[in-house]
């Protein structure tokens, strides 16, 4: 009869325990276990009773948030800065490529003035040399951003521009080159050396001998008056020439260093060293835009 009536008294279906807001995983604080009172079996048991005692509400919701990991960006130390990046190379590239174009500018600006028949005429072809130079040391490092930028009809059209200005600027300093070489060849070979001089009193001394010798008409003695003058011009005419080849000792000295490397599989002449030489110190100042365009910082 006692067990019939706690079955009566004790419901069924107890009810499950609320969920709190959000699950949250165990943490390593422990809670005590709370003591619950025992209720007698003849009274009656609802929800309230099934629950802890000391538990509340307030503390399921300010539990402790899981512990989770860091993402791996954090965990990664910061890099460093490429030192590359900070490179002196770059910036004595760029430095370079300013020198030359400045000696360009100043080369063909001369140049182009001194074709002015005029005064006015002068300035004004200095004027087109100096915006020529510009425009070639400018145009290849805007040409190859448009490129980059994809606009290429721009940037070709660049190109042939600076193709243009290129040319004309290259011709300017050949003519430079060849005006300043040449005058200084033919001052250094006009030189009067201790050779020049013998060779020059020698000539005079057979001239005067051999006028004292054939005023009175043309004999045998005469004749080997006016050999010894032949003699005497031919000596001087080679003292000349060894002052003339001694003028740019750079492409004699040039000649002799490749024969002798190759021996003398290559006999180049002097001539072949001049062009080159030429072509070199009309080229270099012209290529202060291609310096910089190389010498750009990538981005």
């Amino acid at each position: 009869m006692a067990d019939e009536t706690v079955a009566s008294i004790i419901p069924l279906h107890q009810p499950k325990k609320a969920k709190s807001r959000a699950k949250r995983p165990r943490t390593s604080r422990r809670r005590k276990p709370a003591k619950v009172a025992a209720a007698p079996i003849d009274e009656a048991l609802d929800s309230e009773t099934l629950i802890p005692e000391g538990y509340s509400w307030a503390d399921a919701a300010f539990d402790e948030p899981p512990v989770t990991s860091p993402p791996s960006d954090e965990l990664t130390p910061p890099r460093h800065k490429d030192v590359s990046s900070w490179s002196i190379s770059p910036i004595l590239l760029r430095a370079a490529a300013l020198a030359l174009a400045g000696v360009g500018i100043a080369m063909n600006g001369w140049f182009a003035r001194s074709l002015g028949s005029s005064d006015a005429a002068g300035w004004l072809f200095f004027a087109t040399g100096v915006a020529a130079d510009l425009v070639a040391l400018v145009v290849p490092s805007c040409a190859a951003a448009l490129w980059q930028a994809q606009h290429r009809a721009t940037s070709l059209a660049g190109w042939a521009v600076w193709m243009m200005t290129f040319v004309f600027a290259v011709t300017a300093g050949v003519g430079f080159a060849s005006t300043n070489i040449t005058d200084v060849t033919f001052t250094r070979a006009s030189r009067v050396t201790p050779a020049v001089t013998a060779a020059q009193a020698a000539l005079n001394d057979a001239m005067s001998a051999r006028n004292r010798e054939c005023k009175d008409g043309v004999g045998k003695f005469c004749r080997e008056r006016e050999a010894a003058v032949n003699e005497r011009r031919q000596a001087l005419d080679a003292a000349m020439q060894a002052v003339g080849q001694t003028a740019d000792p750079q492409t004699d000295a040039a000649v002799r260093i490749v024969s002798w490397a190759t021996h003398g599989a290559l006999q180049p002449t002097n001539n072949d060293f001049a062009m080159l030489r030429l072509i070199l110190l009309a080229l270099l100042p012209q290529i202060g835009g291609i310096l910089l365009m190389v010498g750009r910082s990538p981005k």
